[in-house]
């Protein structure tokens, strides 16, 4: 009997030793970051073509905003026997005519002028009120972002032949007013040249359209990621006059990315952007865009792909509770938080890669990370089976497919009829994604992308 109790208590510790066994400690050394430095990354610029279309209705209200009320003022008498002040009554109107722009002015001009002689003070001055209409015809040209004009007026129109009350009789004086307006041609044409440049300057408006556009939008709720635009150049052709609008080519320079995580900041800098000049730009817009994946944000993706799943090597299991990653020396460090036959964390490192049939970041070359090597070969033989490492590479992956698509579908409303600021709207297409390369920096996974499409600016109704 003492025999068998001896037996039975062998057998039981030798039970709870082999329980106790079967879940193993690790407690492998923590390959650090590399740096913490701020990111940085080369990418290639993009170029967007934005054919601009002014309508000259457009340019019609700006200018009536522009020139209020009296517009000409003369009070000297004594140089010219005249006083004169011009007052608009109604709006402005602007017809393309043969390539020029024809502005038809309703107007109302007071006047008081002296007649007669200075012989012995026989001499009177007499006020008159006249109502018609100045029509002007201009060569239109567009220089530093300023519409500008040189005018001359073709005609005069009154609404009733001017004429005096003197002794009695009224006496036509259209012979006395046309000759004195003749002398202030030049003058009125110059001042409607003046508030057409005035109320013509497009690039305070271009700037508030690029600095909407370069506001940070969120393209997918579900992977917090962020399209920013950052502009360096903007390039414009010389003005074409339409029927209806003023045409040119714009061409936009500029940094495209896409950040996943918390909202980015805008970096826009209106002073810093260039504007220049040129004779042609290319018709097509040619997008180069840095899909920014920070470590936390793919950590916390990857992490999801471990949800649910058990890696076994015989009767051996573990789960994967967490995973993270980081970079050191250009390769990835993947830390695994794990349970069952083993607890604790062991460390990997692979290389990024992109599927693009799946449109998957992926790692490849992964392999133990050698501190945890050397203690796992001790430990837990068992996981550098083959077997274990490649069941464990197949999760540490994540798609951008959706990503991706997420993105361009978020894109397309900015492409149709999209109105950054009331009166001007921007339409376009655009074509699928193409992959290019992966980059590693201390921050995040780069994955560069490219696209093609075109776009257009349309500038009609603004305040």
């Amino acid at each position: 009997m003492s025999r068998i109790k001896a037996t039975l208590s062998i057998l039981f510790l030798s039970l709870i030793y082999t329980g106790c066994s079967t879940t193993q400690k690790i407690e492998a050394l923590k390959p650090l970051p590399s740096d913490n430095t701020p990111m940085v990354f080369n990418t290639k610029t993009s170029f967007v073509n934005m054919p601009l279309e002014i309508s000259l209705k457009e340019i019609e209200t700006q200018l009536n905003k522009t020139l209020i009320g009296e517009i000409y003022n003369d009070s000297n008498l004594e140089d010219d026997k005249t006083e004169m002040k011009i007052t608009k009554t109604a709006p402005i109107r602007l017809i393309e005519k043969n390539g020029k722009i024809q502005t038809v002015l309703p107007l109302k001009i007071w006047s008081r002028f002296k007649y007669g002689t200075d012989f012995m003070g026989l001499n009177d001055t007499r006020e008159i009120n006249l109502n018609g209409t100045i029509t002007l015809l201009s060569d239109v040209r567009l220089s530093n972002w300023k519409m500008s004009t040189t005018s001359k007026i073709e005609d005069f129109e009154w609404s009733e032949s001017p004429s005096i009350l003197v002794a009695g009789r009224n006496v036509p004086i259209t012979y006395i007013i046309n000759p004195t307006l003749s002398i202030f041609k030049s003058k009125i044409a110059k001042k409607i040249d003046e508030a057409i440049e005035n109320s013509c300057d497009f690039k305070p408006y271009v700037l508030d359209v690029l600095e909407k556009m370069s506001t940070p939008f969120i393209t997918s709720e579900q992977y917090q990621s962020w399209f920013k635009l950052i502009p360096i150049e903007v390039y414009v052709t010389d003005a074409v006059l339409g029927k209806k609008e003023i045409k040119m080519d714009l061409g936009l320079k500029c940094n495209m990315q896409t950040m996943v995580g918390s909202k980015p900041k805008s970096s826009f800098d209106r002073d810093g952007i260039q504007f220049k000049a040129v004779t042609k730009i290319p018709e097509k817009l040619t997008a180069n865009v840095a899909a920014i994946s920070t470590y936390e944000s793919a950590s916390r993706i990857i992490s999801s792909n471990f949800k649910g799943k058990e890696f076994a090597a015989g009767s051996r299991k573990i789960v994967v509770q967490n995973v993270a990653l980081w970079q050191k020396d250009s390769k990835i460090i993947i830390a695994l938080d794990m349970t069952g036959s083993i607890n604790g964390t062991i460390y990997l490192s692979g290389s990024p890669n992109y599927n693009a049939v799946t449109k998957e970041i992926y790692f490849e070359q992964m392999d133990y990370v050698l501190n945890t090597k050397g203690l796992l070969t001790r430990t837990a033989n068992w996981l550098l089976q083959g077997v274990i490492l490649k069941k464990i590479q197949e999760n540490c992956r994540y798609s951008i497919k959706e990503n991706l698509d997420e993105g361009k579908k978020s894109l397309l409303p900015y492409l149709n009829n999209y109105s950054p600021m009331k009166g001007v709207f921007v339409n376009g297409t655009m074509n699928d994604f193409d992959f290019e390369k992966v980059e590693v920096t201390d921050k995040a996974i780069i994955a560069f992308i490219t696209t093609t499409g075109k776009m257009n600016v349309k500038i009609d109704g603004m305040d």
